[in-house]
C-alpha cells in the first residue's frame, strides 16, 4: 500500500515537472517569438542605432592592425590569380577610363558619396514605404557589414593603387579630387590595407536588389540593377579594388540575408509589408505577423 502511494505521488510530481517544464518551453518559445516578430520601426531608435552601428564598424575597422607587408603580399598573390584565372583587366579599366578626365573625375566623387547617400537612402525608403520589411532587412546588411570585419582582419589587402611596381594610376591623387578615405590627406583616418572584402560591392548589391524586388515602377527597378553594376566598375576604374574584392562583397551580402531570413523565418522581402492592429495575425515560417 505504501509502494503504490509513494508511486502515485512521484508520478503526480513528474507530471506536473512535465507540465512546468512545457509550459516554461511554450513561455521561453512565445518570448522569441516576440522577439522575432516584425514591428513598425521607431525613427529615434534607427537613427541613433544606425548611427552607433556605424561609427563601431567604422572602429573595429581602422583598429585593425595595418599589417602593409603582408597586404602588399596579398595584393600580388590575389592579383596573379586573377592572372591564372584569365580576369585580371582592372589595369586596362584603370588607363582607359582615366584617360576620359571627366569620366575619371566623376567616377571619384561617385566613390566617394553614393555609397552612403543611396544606402540612407533605400534605408529612409524602406522604413517609410515598407515598415513591416524594414527589420529584416536592415539586418541583412547590418549582418553583411558585421561579418566583413573577419575578411578585413584575416586578409589584409592593399588596394591596386598602392600595389609596389603595380603599373595603376591612384586617380584621386592624379587628379587631385577626394574620392578615397584612403589617398591624399585623409589617409590617415582609414584603414588603407582593408580592401578585401569590397563593402562599396555588398552595400550597393544590398541597395539593387531591395530596389528591384520592392520597387513598382519599372524603370526603377531597372536603375536598382545598373547601380551596383556601375559601382563594380567605379571600384576597378579607380584602382580602389580588385575584381574579386567584389565577389568577398558579394559573398558577405549571402551571408547577410541568410541570417536575416533564418532569424526572421523568411527571406526579407517577402514578408508583409507593413501590419496593422485589428488585423488577425498570420504565421509565415513559424512566426506570426500581421499582414
Amino acid at each position: 500500500m505504501g509502494d503504490e502511494t509513494v508511486t502515485a505521488v512521484d508520478g503526480r510530481r513528474q507530471a506536473a515537472d512535465a507540465v512546468a517544464e512545457e509550459s516554461g518551453d511554450r513561455a521561453r518559445q512565445g518570448l522569441l517569438r516576440r522577439i522575432r516578430t516584425p514591428r513598425r520601426p521607431r525613427l529615434w531608435f534607427e537613427i541613433l542605432l544606425i548611427a552607433v552601428s556605424y561609427w563601431t564598424y567604422s572602429l573595429i575597422r581602422n583598429a585593425v592592425p595595418e599589417q602593409k607587408a603582408e597586404a602588399l603580399a596579398d595584393a600580388d598573390w590575389l592579383w596573379r590569380l586573377e592572372q591564372h584565372l584569365g580576369i585580371a583587366a582592372e589595369d586596362s579599366v584603370n588607363h582607359a577610363v582615366n584617360s576620359v578626365t571627366w569620366l575619371i573625375v566623376g567616377m571619384n566623387y561617385y566613390y566617394a558619396t553614393l555609397h552612403f547617400v543611396v544606402t540612407l537612402g533605400v534605408l529612409v525608403w524602406l522604413y517609410r514605404s515598407h515598415p513591416g520589411r524594414y527589420a529584416a532587412t536592415r539586418l541583412a546588411l547590418f549582418a553583411t557589414t558585421a561579418v566583413a570585419l573577419l575578411g578585413y582582419y584575416f586578409f589584409p589587402l592593399a588596394p591596386p593603387r598602392l600595389m609596389t611596381g603595380g603599373d595603376f594610376v591612384d586617380t584621386v591623387v592624379v587628379h587631385q579630387t577626394w574620392g578615397s578615405m584612403a589617398s591624399g590627406d585623409l589617409k590617415h583616418m582609414s584603414n588603407q590595407y582593408a580592401a578585401m572584402p569590397s563593402m562599396h560591392i555588398g552595400w550597393s548589391l544590398w541597395c539593387g536588389l531591395t530596389i528591384f524586388a520592392l520597387a513598382t515602377v519599372p524603370w526603377v527597378r531597372v536603375l536598382g540593377l545598373l547601380y551596383p553594376a556601375t559601382t563594380l566598375v567605379v571600384i576597378v576604374a579607380t584602382a580602389n579594388h580588385f575584381w574579386l574584392d567584389a565577389v568577398g562583397g558579394t559573398l558577405c551580402l549571402a551571408f547577410g540575408f541568410a541570417v536575416a531570413s533564418l532569424w526572421y523565418g523568411a527571406v526579407p522581402y517577402t514578408l508583409p509589408r507593413t501590419w496593422h492592429r485589428n488585423l488577425k495575425p498570420v504565421t509565415v515560417g513559424g512566426n506570426a505577423y500581421v499582414p
